[in-house]
């Protein structure tokens, strides 16, 4: 038996024909521009280049992002470098062991883009001791400038030691087990010529100058900071091409065999290769670059109009068997689809632009690039490919023993089909409810942010994340740290000085909180201008713990305020600005948010009059800023996309009942993804958001697809059971064999050295699936139960898309 229905053709001279008389009857003229504007973006194609910025993952206008750029100069830096000198045998107090660390102290000085100054180690003149004297405080650099690496030993080595003791840079400059020393150092996102820093070329300056350079078989070389890490990933978002290049052909043999034709897998594919190149080409035109976080987002839109592209082949070549030459298959797949392409394709590119409601640069730069995939889409899949096809010869015995091959297919459908009868479906809606209640019972709790410790876009053995755990596990100050400010306007006396700085009820209120933070889980440390001025108090007063406490007098306050000034990070001269740098245990969502909530609450509950207290400095401060960005634009973008799939569907069917049938498979999917991503430990991120704003825009082509054919069955009169029955016959194989294909494709991804790009690779391959089964069973049963529920008081409209 046929499992396709010849509908009869009814013409209409809309618009819709006009326009596939135009395109058509001049369909050589179309190719050729469309051939020649390709050529010409894959000059402008082949220039771009990977395109990383600190800078453009801060989040615009946010308090925590204000306050980083106001105190950037005063404060330890986001941005930092961080390098551990570390020997493989014994301890760093060996002549070879310093001048090892003198070595690449001098290194580090002399990299570009250094900020000179800030650099810090044990050979540095900003590290230095304050001990107490007959004559008061001295405060002395641990190596005395009298000492160089020619002169040192072993009694030089020992003074060195002690006074690292003294001065308590155990556990910060040095590590608690004394095999290592640490080097900081803050980097300048942009030269003095006003050009920024291009981080992937940086990662190759880091490893040949530094590590090539200074690890041997005596010491190991350290290295983390947001440039390396953006780097190694840069440099894992390169092999990224050999997983996409693995996914194409895995997808150019299940094209092949699903068709069985070389020319019609070509044409699938080089039309999606065609929208990649244009993707490019304008990006390069633009003069964006490509993030390395970003990388995958142009194949993911590649997989998109694979989708559209086996859809097409799909009604082309079931029009070819029942009797239609290859043009007037084109002419009807062109005609066919294109209004649910359309609608499609119109709302993953709404999706995608919704992003920009992020306001971080690189996620505004992201949702540019896949919009632009998105929207020449609807060129290449939806006009060039059918265009393309009317081109070629097809023979007729191909066609019909396609058709017979998509008979066999589809026998195990009449299975599925049964799914509409009015007992199944309000079964399959029954489990379908209870699915999506524990579902969104399951994701209520779903984190923003980071779940791993290191570098989470990283495999936890990648070099980067084993030194960070490596220096984390073996120095006090953790590497991860949030500063939280304190400000306090200077009040003009009548001679004019100013008085911020003998302002005891200042320090005395910062010190209450850095008390009240250390208690906090996930703080290891803290460091503040209250406990340096409780430190140098004590000092003054020959070491009697009794007076490690804020001094209550002003002038000592004052005077005490300025030896707490040479210490860098703490303050402002002026004692406008003064700092609490809390250290913490990692940066995984749940530490930073606590810490976050547990200072906002000390705020809230003990306000200081003439004292603001704000958040927040440090690279914790700025994931901080973009875990909420995120947390907050995540429901208005979801309730953007979902108004804009409902609003167009609505425009197109003007029906509301499509509206539902199409949205609630999709929410179903979307609550299943959220809770797929708790229980692998995939947290909501700027790198995970866009991935599920595809799988939306998959899901809706799935749901498209398959209620156009509904439309089009019941507009000609057959009963809903039996429209959905041979909606299903029809487009129910494309269907799942585009989602089996493309969830295949990018299941490869698991093996990549990149771990957000593995768990991407996870979660695409489960929504790819999910969405697909919620389009073949929910979606149609829904559709019966409306039908049954609310019987149509008029029949259903004819739309120009429908009419053939």
């Amino acid at each position: 038996m046929n499992s396709s229905v010849k509908l009869s053709e009814t013409p209409v001279r809309g618009v819709l024909p006009r326009i596939e008389d135009l395109l058509f009857g001049h369909r050589r003229l179309v190719l050729a521009i469309l051939v020649l504007f390709t050529l010409g973006m894959a000059w402008f194609a082949v220039q771009l280049r990977m395109d990383a910025g600190f800078e453009k993952q801060l989040p615009i206008g946010h308090e925590y992002v204000e306050t980083f750029e106001q105190y950037r100069e005063d404060l330890l830096g986001a941005n930092r470098l961080t390098i551990v000198v570390k020997a493989r045998q014994g301890n760093i107090w060996t002549e070879a062991g310093l001048r090892r660390l003198y070595d690449v102290t001098q290194a580090v000085i002399f990299l570009p883009s250094i900020s000179r100054s800030s650099v810090r180690s044990l050979w540095t003149p900003n590290a230095f001791v304050n001990e107490i004297t007959e004559e008061g405080f001295r405060a002395d650099p641990l190596v005395p400038g009298t000492v160089t690496p020619d002169r040192l030993d072993e009694s030089i080595i020992a003074r060195i030691a002690d006074s690292t003791a003294q001065g308590g840079f155990i556990g910060t400059l040095v590590s608690r087990d004394q095999s290592s020393a640490m080097i900081t150092a803050e980097l300048n996102e942009y030269d003095a010529k006003g050009e920024r820093l291009d981080y992937v070329a940086y990662n190759g300056v880091l490893e040949k100058q530094i590590r090539q350079q200074f690890e041997d078989a005596g010491f190991e070389i350290q290295i983390i900071g947001f440039a390396k890490q953006i780097g190694d990933i840069a440099d894992g978002a390169s092999a990224v091409l050999e997983f996409c290049l693995l996914a194409l052909l895995l997808t150019a043999a299940a094209v092949y065999w699903y068709c069985h034709s070389m020319r019609f897998t070509l044409l699938a594919l080089g039309c999606s290769m065609a929208s990649l190149v244009w993707q490019f080409g304008s990006l390069r035109l633009l003069g964006y670059g490509l993030d390395p976080l970003a990388v995958l987002v142009p194949f993911l839109v590649f997989a998109i109009g694979v989708s559209h592209g086996v859809q097409q082949i799909n009604f082309i070549v079931r029009e070819i068997a029942v009797g239609k030459s290859v043009e007037a298959a084109a002419r009807s797949s062109f005609i066919g689809l294109l209004i649910p392409g359309t609608l499609a394709l119109v709302t993953a590119f709404v999706s995608f632009v919704t992003l920009v409601l992020i306001p971080i640069p690189m996620v505004r730069e992201l949702a540019i690039t896949a919009s632009l995939g998105v929207a020449y889409k609807i060129i290449t899949n939806l006009v060039m490919l059918p265009l393309v096809a009317s081109m070629l010869k097809v023979d007729g015995n191909y066609a019909a023993a396609e058709e017979r091959s998509r008979e066999r297919r589809t026998r195990w459908l009449h299975g599925l089909a049964k799914l509409a009868e009015w007992r199944n479906a309000r079964l399959v809606l029954v489990v379908a409810l209870l699915v999506f209640a524990t579902a969104v019972w399951q994701s209520h709790d779903r984190v923003v942010g980071s779940l791993q410790a290191g570098a989470p876009e990283l495999r936890e053995d990648s070099r980067f994340n084993l030194d960070a755990v490596a220096i984390a596990s073996n120095y006090d100050i953790g590497l991860d740290w949030l500063s939280v400010v304190f400000e306090a306007r200077p009040e003009e006396t009548e001679e004019g000085a100013a008085t911020a700085c003998e302002d005891v009820a200042l320090g005395q209120y910062q010190d209450r909180f850095a008390w009240a933070m250390e208690g906090v889980p996930g703080v290891l440390s803290v460091a503040s201008f209250s406990t340096a001025m409780r430190q140098f108090n004590e000092g003054y007063n020959e070491g009697n713990p009794k007076m490690s406490a804020v001094p209550i007098d002003p002038m000592n306050y004052s005077s005490l305020a300025a030896e707490v000034a040479r210490i860098p990070g703490l303050m402002r001269g002026d004692c406008s600005m003064t700092a609490v740098h809390l250290y913490l245990a990692d940066h995984k969502a749940t530490t930073i948010h606590r810490v976050i909530e547990a200072a906002k609450a000390f705020r809230s509950e003990y306000p200081m009059p003439g004292i603001a207290v704000r958040l927040a400095s440090g690279n914790a401060g700025v994931i901080a800023a973009i875990n909420e960005e995120v947390e907050k634009s995540e429901t208005p973008m979801l309730l953007y996309v979902y108004a804009a799939i409902a609003l167009l569907v609505l425009v197109v069917y003007r029906d509301l009942r499509a509206v539902l049938v199409c949205c609630l498979p999709l929410t179903i999917g979307t609550f299943i993804g959220y809770w797929f991503m708790k229980e692998l430990q995939i947290g909501l991120t700027i790198a995970t958001l866009p991935v599920m704003v595809l799988a939306v825009g998959i899901g809706v082509d799935y749901a498209f697809y398959i209620y156009n054919r509904i439309q089009l069955h019941q507009a000609h009169g057959q009963p809903i059971v039996k429209a959905v029955e041979h909606s299903l016959l029809e487009v129910g194989v494309a269907t799942i064999f585009t989602a089996i294909t493309l969830a295949v494709g990018v299941a490869t991804w698991a093996f990549s050295d990149l771990k957000f790009q593995a768990d991407m690779g996870k979660l695409l391959a489960f929504m790819f699936m999910v969405n697909m089964v919620m389009a073949m069973t929910v979606l149609p049963a829904f559709a019966v139960w409306l039908e049954r529920a609310f019987p149509r008081k008029r029949p259903v409209r004819m739309i120009g898309a429908l009419a053939h």
